[in-house]
C-alpha cells in the first residue's frame, strides 16, 4: 500500500493556514519608530499594523519588544494597535518588464503606466559574490563622457564615486552617462532627492531615449528613512538579477550620502550610540555591504557609479572618507569649474580610476598620462600667471598648456545632450596632444 504524500502536504498547508495568526500590539510610538510587544520576528520582516494601516519593518529586536521603522507616515498609528507578521522578508519584482518604468522603495510602479510587464518576485536581500568567484576587470566600459573615458577610464564591473558638494552638476552628469554608456541596462536610484527634481531628471535630463533602457527607483527626501534605505537595496537587487542573467549593467545611485543619512536615522532611533559626527557604527558596515554587492560575478557585471555629497565641500568628512576607501576610484567635481560654466565640472587631476591601467592600452595610458602632465604643469604655475610673472621657456609643458588653453578646455568640456563614443574621444585626445607638440 502506497501513501499519497501530496495529499498530506496539502493537508498540512491547509491546517497551517487555518491555525491562529501570531499577533502583537504597538506598545509605544516615539520619534521615527515604534515598539511592538508580544510578537517574535527576525530583523527584516515586514509587519502589518492594524487594518490597512501602514506596514513597518523590523530593524532591531530586544528581549520583549521589536523596534520597527514604518514604511509610510506614522500619523494613524497609535498604542494598542494590533500587529501581525507577514512571515517573510521583503520581496521585489525583477525582470525585463521593469525597463522604462519608475518604481518606489517597495518596488511598486509610481509612473501611472499600469501594472508591470513580465517579471518575477525575488527576496530583496542577497549575498555579494564571493571574492574568488568574481571575474577580473579587464574590459573598459564606455560612459560617453570624454574626460572620464580617457583620463579616468572605467572598467566594466568597477565601482566609482562622484564626489562633490551640492549644486555642482552630479545629477546632470549621471543623465549624460545614462544616455551615452555602452552598458546594456541602466538601473538608477534617486535616494533622498527633492520631489521637484525627479520629474525634471526623468523628462529633461534622462529623456525618453535614456529611460527606455533604464529602470528608475525613487524615494524622495520626505519619505521615511526606511523607504529611502530600501530604494538603494531595491535598485541593487534589480541590477543583480540582470547581472546573474549575463548582462552588463550600469547601476547609478544619487546619492550614497543620503543612504548613509537614512541609516543614521534608523540606527539612532533603534538606540545605537552615535560615533563619528553622529553616525552609528552600523552606517559604515551597511555601506560596505551595499557596495560589495556591485562589481563582477562569474556571469556578468554591475558597474556602480555612486554620488557622494561631501559636507561643506569637505572631501575628508566621514562618509566621503569611508566610501573612498571602499570604491575603486573617485571623480571629483569642482565648484569653481561649475561656477565658471565648465561642464562637466570634473577636476581631472584630483580624480583617479584604480583600474584604468587594466582597461587601457599602452598607447592610451601614455596619451592620458601626457595630458595629465600638461594640466599639472599649468596648475603649478597658475599663481605666476595670475600676477603676470610667468616666464616662458622655463617649462615646455606649461608653455603648451598656456598656448593651447582653449583647445584643452574644449576637450575637457562637453554638452549635456551630446555623448561622445569612447573611440572618438581617444582619437580627439591624440589629435590634441599632436597639436600641442607633446605627443
Amino acid at each position: 500500500m502506497s501513501l499519497d504524500t501530496s495529499s498530506w502536504t496539502g493537508l498540512g498547508a491547509a491546517l497551517s493556514a487555518a491555525g491562529p495568526v501570531p499577533m502583537g500590539v504597538v506598545s509605544s510610538v516615539v520619534g521615527l519608530g515604534l515598539e511592538v510587544a508580544g510578537l517574535n520576528a527576525p530583523v527584516g520582516t515586514v509587519l502589518h499594523i492594524g487594518d490597512g494601516k501602514v506596514p513597518a519593518e523590523v530593524v532591531a529586536a530586544r528581549r520583549d519588544t521589536l523596534h520597527c521603522m514604518p514604511l509610510g507616515a506614522l500619523d494613524e498609528i497609535q498604542v494598542g494597535d494590533f500587529v501581525h507578521s507577514s512571515g517573510t522578508a521583503a520581496y521585489i519584482p525583477v525582470g525585463t518588464g521593469l525597463l522604462g518604468r519608475v518604481l518606489n522603495g517597495l518596488g511598486a510602479p509610481i509612473d501611472g503606466k499600469g501594472a508591470l510587464g513580465e517579471h518575477t518576485m525575488v527576496p530583496m536581500e542577497n549575498q555579494a559574490p564571493a571574492a574568488l568567484e568574481r571575474s577580473r576587470i579587464t574590459d573598459p566600459l564606455q560612459l560617453g563622457v570624454r574626460v572620464m573615458d580617457t583620463l579616468t577610464a572605467v572598467g566594466a564591473g568597477q565601482r566609482i564615486g562622484l564626489f562633490a558638494g551640492s549644486g555642482v552638476g552630479k545629477s546632470s552628469l549621471l543623465s549624460m552617462i545614462a544616455r551615452g554608456t555602452a552598458a546594456q541596462i541602466n538601473v538608477i536610484a534617486l535616494v533622498g532627492e527633492r520631489g521637484r527634481e525627479v520629474r525634471e531628471f526623468l523628462e529633461e535630463d534622462l529623456g525618453s531615449t535614456g529611460l527606455a533602457r533604464s529602470i528608475v527607483v525613487v524615494s524622495t527626501a520626505d519619505e521615511p528613512a526606511r523607504m529611502r534605505l530600501r530604494a538603494a537595496f531595491v535598485a541593487t537587487r534589480i541590477a543583480e538579477h540582470f547581472r546573474e542573467s549575463g548582462a552588463q549593467v550600469l547601476l547609478m545611485m544619487d546619492s550614497l550620502t543620503r543612504v548613509a543619512m537614512a541609516q543614521r536615522e534608523i540606527g539612532l532611533s533603534a538606540g545605537e550610540p552615535p560615533a563619528t559626527r553622529g553616525y552609528p557604527p552600523s552606517t559604515f558596515s551597511l555601506l560596505a555591504r551595499l557596495l560589495e554587492r556591485a562589481g563582477t560575478s562569474a556571469s556578468g557585471s554591475i558597474t556602480g557609479i555612486y554620488t557622494v555629497l561631501v559636507d561643506g565641500d569637505d572631501h575628508n568628512e566621514p562618509i566621503a572618507d569611508a566610501t573612498r576607501s571602499l570604491l575603486d576610484g573617485h571623480i571629483v567635481l569642482d565648484r569653481k569649474l561649475a561656477i565658471s560654466g565648465h561642464f562637466p565640472s570634473i577636476d581631472a587631476l584630483a580624480s583617479v580610476s584604480r583600474v584604468a591601467s587594466k582597461v587601457t592600452t599602452r598607447d592610451q595610458a601614455r596619451a592620458a598620462g601626457t595630458l595629465r602632465k600638461v594640466l599639472a604643469a599649468r596648475r603649478s604655475v597658475q599663481d605666476l600667471l595670475d600676477v603676470g610673472a610667468y616666464q616662458r621657456g622655463s617649462n615646455p609643458l606649461a608653455d603648451a598648456a598656456v598656448d593651447h588653453e582653449s583647445a584643452i578646455n574644449n576637450f575637457l568640456q562637453q554638452r549635456l545632450e551630446e555623448p561622445v563614443p569612447s573611440a572618438r574621444s581617444w582619437v580627439e585626445l591624440e589629435a590634441l596632444l599632436l597639436s600641442m607638440g607633446v605627443s
